[in-house]
């Protein structure tokens, strides 16, 4: 990643989503030397402010109360990982997606929970999430999943979805990082038909012989992970090729990972990368967390 701000930037809304979200973050922040920043966003505009509403106070203030009451207990949940952790917390005026959104551009990374509610209600799986991977300035992490502990505490490996897009170049990147930073195996997928195996008897006479699909796609393979090893030594790297849909694999390697990582706005087999199919299938259903990287912010020390 860009030498920006070194700090990691978390949504909280007081779910328990959002705990968990919060206790990632600030394990990542404690073991790679980065300080914390911990937002809610206060929807106040919701409440008709500044129209001379009976009440419309009361409520403001009621609300304001809450935000602080939120990341009081984040801080204190992030505080629990690390007593020497830098944290900051804040609770502006402003819509959950727009906030993190601009945060994202001095942040090393933003981390959300995988529901949402009160202040940043349907964080994830909704519009402002969908808004979010598509345009912060920086990756994130959407935490979700059984293996949502703390990085690099479960044993399983790193999955990255490879489709030989420049997305997908810079997610080898990142997930590359984050297999050494963790001690982790990398498990390279790549999936090249968006014909799944139920489907094959069907298409079988206007599809190529899958003998030289396979010839070809395992150099592509070989290819996008060539000179990888040179660099990162110490990550054991595992090349899984399927003929399969590339979001059904890559849930299934998911199962058994503690990160997978995508790039936004993949092609070829990804064709759904646009947070439409394969991303979107990731962020709703991945059994955990998945770290979204856009072509222009790889993650990188």
């Amino acid at each position: 990643m860009k030498d920006r701000n070194r700090t990691i930037v978390v949504g909280t809304d007081g779910s328990a989503a959002s705990a968990t979200a919060v206790s990632w973050a600030a394990e990542l922040a404690s073991s790679r030397h980065l300080d914390l920043e911990i937002v809610h966003g206060l929807q106040i505009a919701a409440l008709g402010h500044g129209g001379g509403r009976p009440g419309t106070d009361v409520l403001v203030e009621a609300v304001r109360q809450d935000g602080e009451r939120v990341v009081a207990l984040a801080r204190t949940l992030a505080a629990q990982v690390d007593p020497d952790l830098v944290i900051t917390t804040e609770t502006p005026i402003e819509a959950p997606a727009p906030l993190l959104a601009e945060r994202s551009r001095r942040a090393r990374l933003v981390v959300v929970g995988a529901t949402g509610s009160s202040g940043l209600a349907g964080m994830l799986l909704g519009t402002t999430t969908a808004t979010l991977v598509n345009h912060a300035h920086s990756p994130v992490a959407v935490i979700r999943g059984r293996r949502s502990s703390a990085p690099g505490s479960e044993p399983g490996p790193v999955v990255v979805g490879v489709d030989g897009s420049p997305p997908s170049e810079l997610a080898i990147a990142a997930a590359l990082e984050e297999a050494s930073s963790r001690g982790a195996p990398l498990v390279a997928v790549h999936a090249w038909s968006d014909v799944a195996d139920e489907d094959f008897s069907a298409t079988i006479r206007i599809m190529p012989r899958w003998a030289a699909v396979k010839d070809d796609e395992e150099r592509l393979l070989a290819q996008r992970l060539a000179g990888w090893q040179e660099k990162y030594p110490d990550v054991e790297i595992r090349r899984v090729l399927r003929r399969d849909r590339p979001r059904h694999a890559l849930l299934e390697a998911a199962e058994k990972a503690q990160l997978v990582v995508v790039g936004n706005r993949g092609h070829g087999g990804f064709t759904g990368m646009r947070l439409g199919s394969t991303g979107q299938a990731l962020v709703q259903h991945a059994g955990c967390p998945v770290l979204v990287v856009r072509p222009e912010d790889p993650v990188a020390e």
